[in-house]
């Protein structure tokens, strides 16, 4: 593609926090509804509960708009007001993942199938198979997820730091265009992947992804450049190309200008909706608490949604589908 990307996705910085879809707020009757639902489905295990199940009557009307705006819009939304200090963690979590069910399917975020995944400090060495970068409390490069849309709700913040950074891929392609129109042939192309060391349920050791791609006029961006890294190091793959590593390095530079990205900070009770097909984002480093029950705790759903548009066909091996609608990312299962 050799013009800009012209759709609701393209925001430069400080540009999202006045759009429309940016942020709302739970009223106290949405508080009410949330809490009906959750005492209706409470003797149901987790996996069972359902949007038929889990009914918001009012409520349902905004998840179905903000279903729409994260593919059709900014692709960032906050919602704020989750009276998480209500409830204990177990039941907030269902209460999160009933309003998740109002947006899309939960898909598996381990090989064990778990829907939910607890973005905290685990504590794991930094060598340690089963440290992922969100059980860790270090800072995280752009990146996006193996999902349409990723969900973060807040229960505790950490004492210092942990901030959200969110840039507009598409923005980042356009920027690309008009700057350096031959790195951009680079990032179409496909690059090899590793298969992450927790994904033990997968058989394949690499895939091959573009970073930018098109599929009947819709855009794509799909980016984790550790998993890059790791597939280049491999001597069963071809040595990464200087205009590749030109291409990769460019492009995290232009995601880290301020101008073009925006940084909050994610109180309890905020719960972030992202597309990660228009959307990288990362965390900074987090000083923690030292008890406990005060430490940095966040939820996180890999969602498939239903209104999701079609891909690249290179995306099929790590997805498991690529048209728009299908059900679609998350780890397979690890079979015994």
């Amino acid at each position: 593609m050799n013009h800009p990307v012209e759709t609701a996705a393209v925001w430069r910085g400080r540009e999202l926090f006045d759009r429309p879809d940016w942020q709302w707020t739970l009223t106290s009757d949405d508080a009410a509804e949330l809490q009906a639902a959750h005492a209706a489905t409470a003797s149901l295990p987790l996996e069972h509960i359902t949007r038929q199940r889990f009914e918001l009557p009012g409520l349902s009307a905004r998840l179905d708009g903000l279903q729409h705006s994260l593919e059709h819009g900014s692709g960032v939304t906050m919602v704020r007001g989750l009276p998480v200090d209500s409830y204990s963690a177990q039941d907030a979590m269902r209460i999160f993942y009933g309003i998740a069910q109002h947006l899309g399917t939960p898909v598996s975020q381990t090989p064990a199938g778990d829907r939910v995944f607890h973005v905290r400090d685990e504590g794991f060495h930094e060598k340690d198979a089963r440290a992922r970068g969100p059980n860790t409390r270090k800072k995280l490069s752009f990146h996006t997820d193996r999902c349409d849309v990723i969900a973060f709700c807040c229960l505790k913040q950490a004492k210092s730091g942990g901030e959200n950074c969110v840039v507009s891929s598409a923005a980042l392609y356009n920027e690309v265009l008009a700057r350096r129109p031959d790195l951009l042939v680079e990032l179409l192309q496909p690059f090899y992947y590793q298969r992450h060391n927790v994904d033990t349920g997968n058989d394949l050791a690499y895939c091959r992804q573009p970073v930018f791609s098109f599929r009947d006029g819709h855009f794509a961006a799909s980016f984790l450049r550790v998993l890059i890294e790791r597939a280049y190091r491999s001597p069963d793959i071809p040595d990464m190309r200087a205009e590749q590593r030109e291409a990769l390095d460019y492009l995290e530079a232009l995601a880290d200008d301020p101008a073009l990205h925006v940084s909050f900070r994610q109180e309890p009770g905020d719960m972030l909706f992202l597309n990660n097909w228009v959307t990288f984002h990362r965390r900074a480093e987090f000083e923690d608490y030292v008890a406990v029950e005060q430490k940095r705790h966040l939820l996180r759903i890999w969602l498939s949604v239903p209104n999701s548009r079609p891909l690249d066909p290179c995306f099929l091996d790590n997805y498991g589908a690529v048209e728009a609608g299908a059900v679609r990312g998350g780890m397979r299962p690890r079979l015994e």
